[in-house]
């Protein structure tokens, strides 16, 4: 998945008139002129300045053994098929997932808060009194992997670096940065202009951290497959480019007795092998050479796990509850296109997709139907506007469709059929009323283009899944086609916005800020290349929404504005809510330790679980 994670002239008024019921500011709870040894969004902290470690982990598990997994979620320019460089925070490329691994950072979230962050590398923070500079006492221990010292000088080139140069994800929220200076060796100070979030900070300290020694001679690009010198609990080890890599958990680690990592990094090796399909993966984690995988194939969770291993008891197959975190599985139309504009176009070709038939055919019944943008999560908009959203709504009310008053928009159900006439017929009629007329086996506007579609997708499974779908809209008159390519092709042209439709998968911050709304929803990011913004959403309205995050004081109040923006943004299909699943599928050799109990907000099996020798022993991996 991609976790993931700005502003339009014309809704800076309306964002001012439109929240000026949310009075006051949250952030301003937290008090100025001390030391903090914790941020929070709505100022409460779960765990005091003096606390041992974080509750969910085991500080008592054993360390050694090697972790070989398939990462079922990256970051930044990761990709899980293959890699080609090891900056992993360039716009350009393709990094194997879990390099941040190896870089420590300001702060550090806990898995079992939704909104709060800790000391790291900063042993405190220091908000001034007019709240745009934060100041951040470092750990004078801190140190990179070479045994130099790590200091404030190397984390004020990273953030202007990242500013500059950085993946879209670390550019976009340090755009109101103004300065990033080194007061002394220990002390860094982060200055923003007073445009920027009150919790533009809750992300940007939480960025790696890179070493302006190692930089200064090493270009800053994707060109690169020596590693960058790190300073986090793992470095990288064995590198074959685009087939495997090796994480060697860094003994001397100068970080391993701090609150925030003990009971964590337990694994000696993080081991990660890149196949160019999902079946090949399966395939080499059935004879053993990969211990973790996560199953993103329904029809392999439902058919494919009897095989000899499992049934011999060698083998778990489970599911672990999934966060309480929005997720958004969905499909892009590129807007950059001028055929996708017309909302009813984007109607029209959602209407064609038969999630009902898909999930009895193609999915064993195993996926929900997904309509929001945050499901699973209190930001899912359901009936009519409350009150308070239409507060927020109501001034835009001629820049609306009429539906974001009324019902939630929801696609309908097909009937089941693969090939439901009644929605087809509706898809044709929205097509003519955007001026798209049947001309022969295609639609064709006034200018007697025809319309032309091409779904992206980089796994065969994908293709199967879209197959149905294209036929469809073959069927009532697109010129539709799915093209297959391999993944550095797929992750070049999305970077690049090379693309018709093509599908993401997103698991948001269980307390969304602006930042992480900007790189997929917001203007600024919409011909950003390597942004999330892929459907190229570009809407003053949407970009009022986006903002008003900024004033919320509560999180009932968050949940008002992501409610109404998920109205918006449904009715305005930008992008096709498509399928998503309730809990974890997953499978590993019954050869760890893990707490049963699971965090509400992380699914790390990488840092929190540890390797088993007794069990190990019993299967013949001891």
């Amino acid at each position: 998945m991609a976790a993931l994670p700005r502003r339009g002239f014309l809704a800076l008024g309306g964002a001012a008139a439109a929240a000026s019921w949310l009075p006051g500011r949250a952030f301003a709870a937290i008090p100025t002129g001390v030391k903090l040894h914790g941020l929070s969004a709505f100022g409460d902290l779960k765990y005091p300045p003096d606390f041992p470690h974080f509750d969910y982990v085991n500080v008592d598990a054993p360390k050694g053994g090697i972790f070989n997994f398939g990462p079922s979620q990256w970051v930044f320019n990761q990709n899980p098929y293959t890699f080609n460089t090891l900056n992993s925070f360039v716009p350009k490329g393709d990094a194997p997932p879990r390099m941040e691994m190896c870089f420590d950072s300001l702060m550090t979230g806990a898995q079992d808060e939704p909104d709060s962050i800790y000391g790291l590398l900063a042993e405190s923070v220091t908000i001034s009194a007019d709240r745009n500079m934060f100041e951040f006492a470092l750990r004078p221990q801190a140190r990179w992997h070479d045994g130099s010292p790590l200091t404030a000088e190397d984390a004020a080139y990273t953030f202007t670096l990242f500013k500059d140069q950085g993946h879209p994800d670390l550019s976009l929220p340090l755009r109101e940065m103004t300065q990033a200076v080194a007061a002394d060796t220990g002390t860094l100070r982060l200055t923003f202009s007073g445009k920027q979030s009150e919790r533009t900070i809750l992300d940007v300290a939480t960025f790696p951290i890179l070493s302006k020694a190692y930089f200064a001679i090493a270009p800053f690009d994707s060109s690169r497959m020596k590693a960058p010198l790190g300073s986090g609990p793992y470095k990288v080890g064995l590198v074959r480019p685009g087939q495997t890599i090796e994480f060697e958990r860094v003994v001397d680690y100068w970080g391993r007795g701090l609150p925030v990592n003990k009971g964590q990094f337990h694994f000696d090796k993080l081991r990660i092998e890149f196949y160019g399909d999902r079946q090949a993966a399966f395939e080499a984690f059935k004879k053993g050479e990969v211990h973790f995988r996560e199953e993103a194939t329904s029809r392999v969770w439902a058919t494919g796990y009897d095989f000899p291993a499992l049934t011999a008891g060698k083998v778990v197959k489970r599911e672990f509850p999934s966060e309480k975190r929005p997720l958004m599985y969905a499909t892009a139309m590129n807007q950059r296109r001028e055929r996708f504009r017309d909302m009813r176009v984007r109607r029209a070709i959602a209407l064609c997709f038969d999630f009902e038939w898909t999930n009895k055919s193609l999915f064993y019944g195993l996926y929900d139907r997904s309509q929001s943008n945050f499901e699973r999560s209190e930001f899912k908009a359901t009936g009519v506007p409350s009150p308070d959203e239409l507060t927020l709504l109501e001034p835009l009310r001629d820049k609306l469709a009429p539906e974001v008053f009324g019902e939630v928009y929801a696609l309908p159900p097909s009937d089941g059929s693969g090939r439901d006439r009644k929605l087809l017929r509706a898809s044709q009629k929205l097509m003519a009323d955007a001026g798209w007329k049947r001309s022969g086996q295609f639609f064709q506007n006034a200018a007697g283009e025809t319309f032309r579609l091409e779904i992206l997708a980089d796994d065969e499974g994908l293709v199967r899944i879209y197959g149905p779908w294209a036929e469809n809209l073959k069927a009532i008159g697109f010129d539709a086609s799915i093209r297959l390519v391999e993944s550095a092709q797929h992750q070049a042209r999305q970077a690049s916005f090379d693309f018709d439709m093509i599908a993401m998968a997103v698991l948001f911050s269980p307390t969304p800020t602006r930042e992480g709304m900007d790189g997929i929803f917001h203007s600024r990011s919409a011909n950003l290349q390597g942004s999330r913004n892929l459907s190229g959403t570009a809407d003053p309205a949407i970009d009022m929404l986006v903002e008003a995050i900024d004033r919320v004081k509560n999180r009932q109040e968050l949940t008002t504005v992501l409610r109404s923006l998920d109205r918006v943004l449904r009715a305005r299909m930008d992008w096709i809510p498509s399928w998503y699943p309730a809990n974890h599928r997953v499978a590993f050799w019954d050869m760890f330790g893990f707490d049963e109990t699971k965090p509400d907000y992380g699914f790390a099996m990488e840092a929190l679980w540890w390797f088993d020798r007794d069990k190990a022993a019993k299967i013949g991996k001891g």
